[in-house]
């Protein structure tokens, strides 16, 4: 049985960077997990306990979206931030979300670094570690999530966390296994069509097609698209359908049985 979580950033709020109206509950009626912005770059209070209300609700497993002090930026910007001050940052951002969670009777599964930190923590050694270790101090059971052989999952894997690989069914990738910058073409995925093949083929071979047609091993456990990516519920839809015409099951990981195909195994905890 092939098994694998659907992801969303939500709870993001509107800004500049939106091209259309936040959609977020009709994504929540789509995907297995929700990664809840925590107010660095989009979102606030209200918005982290609605949206973990709603995610409660419908099933969805909770994650914290964490990023860089960036709001102006979205948090999409590099930033050079001191591991000691990212791994407090980091703390904060998981740890309200955490306290938010159980307000309303929810709990926060995983960690998922956002933007310009995501990015990041791909190959950045100390960003990785203050992430790594800001998890750690707030609870070592939530997972981080990020892309195949990133530096952070490494670092978490040793410390004990457990990790999940996803992939992007929404962004483009380059011959190395990482996201194309989202000022380059090819960047964005917004053909629902073409997401959707992305999808199977992620779920079920374990691979994606570069930007220069490279194909690219994954061997994801979740799948991830954006809520401000343009049609983004036309998106999940379309995976959805995919996904289940290919016989594939979506469930968080969380859930997943061990050893099922496309889910976080033992090996994925103890690295």
């Amino acid at each position: 049985m092939t098994v694998i979580d659907l992801n969303a950033d939500l709870g993001e709020g509107d800004g500049p960077w939106r091209r259309e109206p936040p959609a977020d509950d009709a994504l929540l009626d789509l995907v297995s997990s929700a990664n809840v912005a925590t107010a660095y770059h989009g979102g606030d209070a209200v918005t982290m306990a609605v949206t973990c209300a709603a995610a409660l609700v419908r099933g969805v497993a909770l994650g914290a979206h964490p990023s860089y002090d960036d709001r102006e930026g979205f948090g999409r910007r590099a930033r050079d931030v001191p591991a000691d001050v990212l791994r407090a940052q980091v703390v904060h951002q998981v740890g309200g979300l955490v306290a938010v969670a159980r307000s309303v009777g929810a709990r926060v599964t995983h960690v998922k670094p956002h933007g310009a930190l995501y990015n990041a923590v791909v190959h950045d050694e100390a960003q990785a570690g203050a992430v790594v270790d800001a998890v750690l101090a707030v609870d070592p059971t939530l997972a981080v999530l990020g892309l195949p052989g990133s530096r952070v999952l490494e670092l978490a894997a040793r410390a004990g966390l457990a990790t999940v690989v996803e992939a992007f069914v929404d962004r483009g990738y380059a011959p190395d296994g990482t996201l194309v910058g989202r000022d380059r073409p090819g960047a964005l995925v917004t053909d629902p069509d073409e997401a959707g093949e992305r999808a199977v083929r992620m779920a079920v071979e374990g691979v994606v097609t570069a930007v220069d047609g490279t194909r690219v091993a994954l061997r994801p456990a979740s799948l991830c698209l954006h809520s401000d990516t343009p049609g983004a519920v036309a998106l999940a839809r379309a995976v959805r359908a995919a996904l289940a015409a290919a016989g594939v099951h979506v469930r968080p990981f969380v859930d997943a049985p061990a050893g099922a195909s496309g889910a976080p195994t033992a090996a994925t905890r103890d690295g």
